[in-house]
This record gives C-alpha cells, structure tokens and sequence, in this order.
C-alpha cells in the first residue's frame, strides 16, 4: 500500500498550484517531506491526474539505457528524468546512471538479477563468478601498488625485528 492515498497527493498538489502554497506548506498538511510534494507536483503538469497514480515496476534494460541517454543528451536531472518517464523515484534512475557508466550499456540490458544468489554447483572452483570487470590499466595499477604495499610491509617489518634485536642486545650487554 502506497504511504499517501491518491486523495492526500491530490490535495497537495492542488495547494500548490490553485492555492500557491509553498512546497513545504502543503507536505506539511499531509506530514509530507518537500520533496514528495515538488515529485508529486511535476508528475501532474507532465501526466496529469495518471502521474499520482502510477506504480513502481520492473522496466526491462533497453528502457533503461534509452532513459539514461535520454537524460544526458537533453541535460535533464535525474528528477526531471523520472517525471518525465513515469518513475516514481528519482534514485531509481541514479542506480541506472551509475550502472551505465561504471560497467557500461551491456550491464543495463543483461536481464534482471533479483533474489538470492544461487549456491556453488557442485565442481564449481568460484562460488561467485560474477567478479566485477576492471579497466585492464587500472588492474595493472591494482596489481603494483599490492606488490608495492606487500614489499614495504616486508620491509618495515625486517627493520622492526632488527631493532628489536639490537634492543635485546643492549639489554644483555648491561
């Protein structure tokens, strides 16, 4: 069940736009957060009474990735975005831009993953074979600061036994 009825969402966005009520004025009447309002507000001018009345869903990937390209080559904002297309939340489409841009198009059209990750087959040497990709630059660079990190650990703890060392030396000495 949707935390504000269609009735509440309506009476809001007609106090902002019959009544010119601020944002934050007629969130309050209900016990709304501002931005609720603002979401609520342009879901209206841009669908009418259907934008409060529209669900969350699933969206398969192709929708994903023309929203994301959409987005970027109007110079819309993630909101704006989402009103736009239907979302009721603005951070669904940010979940998609990052998605987009960190692992490419491919990662928004692969099929939806939801639910618990399978066990291991039996035979199966990685439980999880679906590591993350790098850039193979930025592998490189990974794998030499580890070995880097790993020599200067060796090093420093060399030198910390041989000042231990000396240290039981002087105290036998005495």
């Amino acid at each position: 069940m949707a935390k504000y009825s269609y009735e509440q969402r309506l009476e809001v966005v007609m106090g902002v736009i019959r009544q010119g009520m601020s944002f934050k004025e007629a969130a309050d009447i209900i016990g709304a957060c501002k931005g609720d309002a603002q979401k609520w507000v342009r879901l209206y001018k841009i669908h009418g009474i259907e934008g409060l009345l529209m669900k969350s869903g699933s969206y398969d990937g192709q929708f994903k990735v023309s929203v994301v390209e959409y987005m970027h080559a109007n110079g819309l904002s993630a909101r704006e975005a989402a009103a736009k297309f239907g979302i009721l939340s603005h951070s669904t489409i940010l979940v998609w831009e990052r998605i987009f841009y960190e692992q490419g198009r491919e990662a928004l059209l692969e099929e939806n993953k939801r639910g618990r990750k399978s066990k291991a087959v039996e035979g199966d040497e990685h439980p999880n074979p679906k590591t993350p990709k790098l850039n193979p630059k930025i592998e490189e660079d990974l794998i030499a600061e580890n070995q880097r990190l790993k020599m200067e650990n060796a090093y420093l703890k060399k030198l910390q036994a041989l000042v231990h060392q000396r240290i039981q030396q002087n105290n036998q000495k005495r």
